[in-house]
């Protein structure tokens, strides 16, 4: 099992951090910061524009600065046959 994980940036202070990333969709990442009985969900949704993901964890903003169109082409990379329907 492959645990994938993405920086992002806290905007108040500009420092980046990596993150666990929980479910990952064109429409929205879930993140996991912290580790253990520390750790705090985070969900990170688009920009209006689509540049972006932006998210609030502990009154923190945090920003994972990707597009939607790029985390679509990672999910497509990292697993090419879930786009596939199947009946």
């Amino acid at each position: 099992m492959n645990i994938e994980k993405i920086k992002v940036r806290v905007t108040e202070s500009g420092q980046t951090m990596e993150v666990v990333v929980y479910d990952k969709r064109a429409a929205g990442i879930q993140v996991v910061l912290g580790e253990g009985v520390h750790s705090v969900k985070c969900n990170l949704s688009p920009t209006r524009t689509g540049l972006a993901y932006v998210g609030s964890a502990m009154g923190r903003e945090i920003v994972y600065e990707r597009s939607r169109a790029q985390v679509q082409a990672d999910i497509d990379r990292l697993d090419p046959n879930l786009r596939e329907y199947k009946r």
